[in-house]
């Protein structure tokens, strides 16, 4: 089981050795890995740490999500790249 307390967004890069992830519910919450259990890894840890630093500087902390995703996808720049070269399947 993935105990995220916030949604989660995995994209591949070109480099088929990294992947970037950022959370939509924590704003500036961004991290790279090199492999999509690398990136869960990194963000469990890194959303505690993110939240620990929100409520540092006294700023808002989104509320934990009781439902959070997970979603894995090709960068959005990837994407249109394929589609414009007319190779997505």
């Amino acid at each position: 089981m993935i105990d995220l307390k916030h949604s989660l967004v995995i994209e591949a890069t070109e480099d088929p050795n990294f992947f970037g992830f950022y959370s939509p519910d924590l704003e500036g919450f961004t991290g790279v890995g090199h492999s999509i259990e690398d990136c869960l890894y990194k963000a469990k840890w890194g959303m505690e740490e993110h939240v620990a630093l929100l409520k540092e500087k006294g700023l808002p902390v989104p509320k934990a999500d009781p439902n959070p995703t997970v979603v894995i996808q090709n960068e959005k720049w990837l994407e249109k790249e394929r589609v414009h070269a007319g190779t997505l399947t």
